[in-house]
């Protein structure tokens, strides 16, 4: 009976290499858990940071929309960040955020439930072309720096809050003018 030779792929090499990586990487594995059982998991999250930090509740998500130019937007919001590869967990949510530009005006609907209205802080930035949102209470925090399409005059701000959507109107300025402003929020 004669014997079929297999034919060289350009993959083989590539699953190869894959194949021992990862039996590397389940190796590492099993002997840091095996550490880890010998020292104590506690000991070793003391050890690293003192006392562990929790964090709670995890929020993320995230909405693609389609841009002006046609193409995809993907916006992503919650508490939860990538840094690289690496997901960080921060105490302070970013609020899902819409901004819309109008003929001769600039509106900024930001998602914030949970918090009183007074407990909301907006303002603008010197050069009028950013909000920044923060808002808190004992349960939720909240951050968000939104960058806005075109200069506004904060002092044609209206800015109010109900069942947890804050909705901030701006009348667009033509003119260049410098220092930041705080707006009140009704």
């Amino acid at each position: 009976m004669e014997r079929r030779r297999r034919r060289y792929s350009p993959f083989d090499e590539f699953f190869e290499e894959l194949d021992e990586f990862m039996k590397e990487m389940f190796e590492d594995i099993e002997k840091e858990f095996e550490r880890l059982r010998k020292r104590g998991f506690y000991e070793e999250f003391k050890a690293l940071e003192g006392e562990p930090r929790i964090y709670g509740p995890y929020v993320y998500g995230f909405r693609i929309t389609i841009g002006p130019d046609g193409k995809p937007k993907i916006e992503e919001f919650g508490n939860v960040r990538r840094v690289g590869r690496r997901p960080i967990v921060s105490e302070e949510r970013e609020p899902l955020v819409d901004v819309f530009e109008e003929k001769d005006e600039v509106v900024v609907i930001a998602e914030l439930p949970g918090v009183d209205k007074d407990k909301i802080s907006c303002i603008v930035s010197e050069d009028k072309k950013k909000l920044i949102i923060k808002a808190s209470n004992e349960e939720r925090k909240y951050y968000k720096e939104v960058d806005l399409p075109a200069p506004v005059d904060p002092g044609s701000s209206k800015a109010t809050y109900k069942n947890g959507v804050l909705e901030v109107k701006f009348k667009k300025m033509p003119s260049e003018e410098r220092g930041g402003y705080q707006l009140k929020v009704e």
